[in-house]
């Protein structure tokens, strides 16, 4: 059997699993994700998932994980460009709406409608008005989907600022990253 690995960090002691031991737990999550998309089609469950935080904090990563052994008819990845002039028009969720779950579906949203108040305030891309248009609207938008049967599950990934710099460098050298 495999020993597990420590690292220290900032003073706590982390176990990391070896390949082996991820592998089997993986499977383990998989086979568990595969039982719950046999529930969602058989009561119509709608679920809606949202992926944010840093740049290469690992979103993507878990999303392929979680959509290996799922069938796409019942789980959605949707990862929107930027607004198109005509989006950037409309209504600000309006882009987003148009991705929610039906009944029987799983959407995994890499960003959402986060990205108003966590990358285009930030950046510039969006006014003032705008940013706190928005941080008034979300709380309703979420409870109008909750009012509407979809269960909302939302996830931050964070990464420190150092291995954020070396997943940046890996991506630079390893182009299918």
């Amino acid at each position: 059997m495999g020993e597990k690995k420590t690292e220290k960090h900032a003073g706590s002691i982390r176990l990391k699993l070896t390949n082996k031991e991820y592998e089997a737990e993986l499977r383990k999550l998989q086979t568990n994700l595969v039982e719950m998309q046999e529930w969602v089609k058989a009561t119509g469950a709608k679920i809606a998932v949202v992926f944010e935080g840093r740049d290469a904090a690992g979103k993507g990563g878990v999303i392929h994980r979680i959509t290996e052994r799922v069938s796409p008819r019942v789980f959605r990845h949707i990862a929107l460009p930027s607004p198109t002039e005509r989006e950037k028009s409309q209504l600000y969720a309006q882009r987003y709406i148009k991705e929610l779950p039906a009944a029987g579906e799983v959407v995994l949203f890499d960003r959402s409608w986060y990205n108003r108040a966590l990358v285009e305030h930030v950046m510039g891309f969006c006014t003032d008005k705008q940013y706190s248009d928005f941080l008034r609207m979300c709380p309703g938008f979420e409870g109008l989907l909750k009012n509407n049967g979809i269960t909302l599950v939302k996830y931050w990934f964070e990464v420190t600022e150092k291995e954020q710099h070396r997943r940046f460098l890996r991506r630079i050298d390893d182009p299918m990253r």
